[in-house]
Parts: C-alpha cells; sequence; structure tokens
C-alpha cells in the first residue's frame, strides 16, 4: 500500500537524488572557461565569508582574546599544536603551518556550505577542489623531502628503502612509485569527495521524502513517515556537521604526515 502511495501525489511519485546533483547549469559565463554554476558559487561565498571571518575576528586583536577573536585563536591553536607541532615538531612546524592552517580551514568553510540553507552542498562534493588540495599537497610533501634530502637521495628513500637487496628493486621500485608519489594524492581526493558526496545525497534524500510526504502525496498516511524524515534528516545535519570538521582534520593530518615521511630518509 505504501507503495501505491508513493507512486502517487503528482502522478510521478518520488524520484530519488542522483549524480545529476553535482552537475547543475551555468549561471553566468556559459560555455566559456570562466562558466560559474551553482558549486562555482558556493566556492566563492565560502571563500568570501571565510576571509570576511577572520577580518572580524583579528582586525583588533586584544592580548586577552574574546568573541570571535577567541574562536579563531582556538581553532589557529588547534592546528598548530595538535596537527603541526605533534606531527611535525615545533622547528618544522613553523616552515609548514601557514599551508596546513589553510587546508584546515578552506576545506572546513566548503564543507559547511552543505549544510547552510540557500547552499545546501559542500564545495568540495565535486572532484575540482579536493584534487587541486591534494596536487598542492603533494607538491608541498615532495619538495619538503627534496630540501631536506636532495633529488636523488630523496627519490632512493622512496623508492628503494634501506635494507631492500638490489635484485628486489625491479619489484619493490614500482610498488613504492605507486604508493608514495601517485596513492597519496589520489587517496586525499577520494577520501574527501566521496565523504561529501554521500552526506549531500543522504541529506537530499531525506528532505526531498519529507518535501513528499507532506506536500506532494496528498496523503495523510504518509505523515507520520514524514516526520520520520525529517527527524533522520535534523539528525544527519548534525551528524553531517561533524563529518565536514573531521574531514578537514584528516586531510590537513595526513598532509603532515606525508610532509614529516618526505623529510626523513628513513621510514
Amino acid at each position: 500500500m505504501l507503495a501505491a502511495v508513493l507512486a502517487a501525489g503528482d502522478g510521478e511519485g518520488f524520484h530519488a537524488p542522483g549524480i545529476e546533483e553535482f552537475y547543475p547549469g551555468a549561471l553566468l559565463f556559459e560555455g566559456t572557461i570562466f562558466e560559474i554554476n551553482r558549486i562555482m558559487l558556493v566556492r566563492f561565498v565560502m571563500v568570501a565569508l571565510l576571509a570576511l571571518f577572520f577580518i572580524l575576528a583579528l582586525r583588533r586583536a586584544k592580548l586577552v582574546p574574546r568573541g570571535l577573536q577567541n574562536v579563531a585563536e582556538y581553532f589557529l591553536d588547534f592546528v598548530r599544536l595538535h596537527i603541526a607541532e605533534e606531527i611535525l615538531g615545533k622547528g618544522a612546524a613553523r616552515r609548514f603551518l601557514p599551508i596546513l592552517t589553510t587546508f584546515f580551514f578552506m576545506i572546513t568553510a566548503l564543507n559547511l556550505a552543505g549544510v547552510i540553507p540557500l547552499l545546501n552542498i559542500a564545495g568540495t562534493s565535486l572532484i575540482g577542489t579536493p584534487l587541486v588540495l591534494a596536487i598542492v599537497a603533494w607538491i608541498v610533501f615532495n619538495y619538503a623531502g627534496i630540501k631536506a634530502q636532495g633529488f636523488g637521495p630523496y627519490m632512493k628513500s622512496n623508492l628503494l628503502p634501506s635494507g631492500v637487496p638490489l635484485y628486489m628493486a625491479p619489484i619493490i621500485v614500482p610498488v613504492e612509485f605507486v604508493s608514495t608519489f601517485i596513492l597519496r594524492p589520489f587517496a586525499l581526493t577520494v577520501r574527501l569527495l566521496a565523504n561529501m558526496m554521500a552526506g549531500h545525497l543522504i541529506l537530499v534524500l531525506f528532505f526531498s521524502a519529507t518535501n513528499f510526504m507532506f506536500v506532494e502525496a496528498g496523503s495523510a498516511l504518509l505523515a507520520p513517515v514524514g516526520v520520520l524524515t525529517l527527524g533522520a534528516g535534523f539528525a544527519f545535519t548534525l551528524f553531517e556537521i561533524l563529518v565536514a570538521v573531521l574531514q578537514a582534520y584528516i586531510f590537513t593530518l595526513l598532509a603532515a604526515v606525508y610532509i614529516d615521511l618526505a623529510s626523513h630518509a628513513e621510514h
């Protein structure tokens, strides 16, 4: 009976969200390299809001922080103490703290767009941004390794670890090359992208179902189900906020780990 009601309403029934959610139409400059769609607009908005947050928080910085300054300094200290210094040590942390801080705050802001009304989609839910961030992390950790060891020793320590006999080189070198230079940026990209795509689809599913149950189906029988989907959507929204920050933390932490590994010959 429930299936029959779901197929009723406007005659078309309920349609679950699909991959087309991530390919919205152009808003500006359609057909050019400067084309702006909804996801690009979300990215611009969140970067602007992030910049505004720090301008307001730190424009009149005081020795004893209060309000927005306190929030900004708390998260800045979190990245410094619990990611940069914990993984890299105080000396190296100073060098790489700017890029690690940028990773954390930018990813957090873009992820949180998925739960902000009127935006409702994460700026990281399409591969472009996660891929660019992963490539930047790849450049940084390779730069750190080459600067610390020199190009030759760096490549040797990554492709043929100490203690591995030369006759194993034809097997070990390709495996280590793929693991270090391909899988690391690939894993950074896919982990971030997949989590934010999945979160968006689940949120859209819950709230689309709620709208259908209350508005489109035209059946009182579905109202209790609508209450359930609304409650589930609200609960998952809170969970998605946690995931947004957690994914920023994991990406930044892994970038710091890769920098640390690259900077030392033995790993």
